[in-house]
């Protein structure tokens, strides 16, 4: 019979930012934290403090990148662009409410955005992050987005990428997958330090 697996992949979203504040979308604008992110990035710190991650992951994005080096992980980051978050293209920088305006019912995870990335692309991006989690020797740690978290939960579990949009993801929050026995399982979402 076979070990239970234990590995953990952490999934940290970035702390607050204005743009994530307002609900703007926000890929490609590199934007900073918030003082209110930068407080709540440096919380994290403590939660990590004696975990010896394999691999730690960060989209190269300032909000990603600056909030793990808050939570003490900045001398083992290794950027990815797998990590960045879903390109809005003509979208980037507008609300939800402002783009229903135009196209009433729309969601990202459903309809994607003019000019930007479509869902299986963002999909295949977080199932190369994914491989090299599992190839890792111990537990995990990715900070990223929003959009591109929740794409990577769904596929984790098996599920279609579009069941990201089950997986509300606020900033500055922590999420565990993991397994029970060989199966994968969320083990925690959105929880704070």
């Amino acid at each position: 019979m076979s070990e239970p697996r234990t590995q953990r992949i952490y999934l940290v979203r970035h702390g607050e930012t204005e743009w994530s504040l307002s609900g703007r979308h926000t890929s490609t604008t590199d934007i900073p934290l918030t003082a209110e992110g930068e407080r709540r990035a440096a919380g994290l710190a403590s939660s990590f403090a004696s975990h010896a991650f394999a691999l730690v992951l960060s989209s190269p994005m300032q909000r990603a990148v600056r909030t793990c080096e808050l939570a003490g992980l900045a001398d083992r980051i290794e950027r990815t662009p797998d990590l960045v978050e879903w390109n809005y293209g003509e979208y980037e920088g507008r609300t939800t409410a402002e783009i229903r305006e135009l196209d009433p019912g729309w969601t990202i995870f459903h309809d994607g955005a003019p000019g930007g990335e479509t869902i299986e692309e963002v999909a295949l991006r977080a199932r190369r992050v994914i491989d090299r989690a599992l190839a890792a020797k111990g537990d995990v740690i990715l900070f990223a987005h929003g959009h591109v978290l929740r794409v990577l939960a769904a596929t984790w579990l098996r599920l279609a990428p579009e069941d990201g949009e089950r997986f509300a993801l606020e900033t500055g929050t922590i999420s565990v997958l993991g397994f029970e026995r060989d199966a994968r399982v969320i083990r925690m979402w959105n929880g704070r330090a």
